[in-house]
């Protein structure tokens, strides 16, 4: 089987696009609730591949939904392109989303459209709300062009039935890329992929950064995966950072074990 090779990074800037200060997040009042999060303080830089890792219930998921506003933290601030998240109104808050692109585990997919038309859809959205709408054909031309960046224009009309789950994860990272986001938002995007569609969502998201310019922020168990793509990492251990990790490889590091390595390893160490 074919070994997955990311590229080289570019180099990132010391500028940071997220920063957490001094967060706390508790979803039940009072002090002496559960924190989520407990006093996180962390700067994301821009044009890297940031790796977020912990054990289940370690707080990475809330930490990712800090970043978009879909919660909002008790304590501390987070700010995404220098604008406090929190003080952002509706509109605000919209204009803040269209900027961020996110993949969940679950693709959730339309499972009655098309590649082409499931990429297509935040564009679509996008014009039905007037929010720097492209023309059909300029939308026509971004599907396209976003298709060969995954490797998914000989599956354009297909639906997502007739996919595997790795191309299903692809679609899922085209639809969230065609509108061109500065960051993009990755909640374990290759759990239940084997070695193979895995280094091809890799490729995608080394891409996207190397050739779209985007920060990526990934969640993953898998540690494979982080000393392959990313640049950093932070350890969240019950809701608190417990370290940062800056990540060095040589040229034969940035390359994924293939699924018979990972076994052999896995059952023979």
């Amino acid at each position: 089987m074919a070994r997955a090779t990311i590229a080289s990074a570019p180099t990132t800037t010391t500028r940071s696009i997220v920063e957490f200060r001094g967060i706390t997040k508790r979803y039940r009042s009072g002090e002496d609730g559960p924190a989520a999060l407990e006093d996180v303080t962390l700067s994301i830089r821009t044009g890297e591949i940031f790796g977020i890792v912990g054990e289940s219930g370690a707080g990475k998921s809330t930490l990712l939904e800090l970043v978009n506003g879909l919660t909002l933290p008790t304590a501390g601030s987070v700010s995404v392109g220098g604008v406090d998240v929190a003080g952002l109104d509706r509109r605000g808050m919209r204009a803040l989303r269209r900027g961020i692109g996110t993949v969940f585990q679950g693709v959730h997919l339309l499972s009655n459209s098309t590649v082409r038309e499931n990429i297509r859809l935040p564009l679509r959205l996008a014009g039905r709300r007037g929010e720097d709408a492209l023309s059909g054909r300029q939308q026509a031309e971004e599907v396209e062009r976003m298709l060969s960046f995954v490797g998914l224009a000989h599956r354009a009309d297909h639906y997502p039935a007739q996919l595997s789950g790795g191309e299903r994860q692809r679609v899922g990272l085209a639809r969230a890329l065609v509108t061109r986001p500065s960051l993009l938002l990755c909640d374990e995007p290759t759990s239940s992929l084997d070695a193979s569609t895995t280094g091809d969502v890799l490729r995608v998201l080394a891409d996207a950064r190397e050739k779209l310019g985007t920060t990526v922020i990934v969640i993953t168990h898998d540690l494979d995966v982080v000393k392959v793509l990313c640049d950093r990492a932070a350890l969240l251990e019950k809701g608190r950072l417990r370290e940062v990790f800056p990540i060095t490889r040589s040229a034969a590091e940035r390359t994924l074990p293939s699924y018979y390595e990972q076994v052999k390893r896995e059952l023979m160490s």
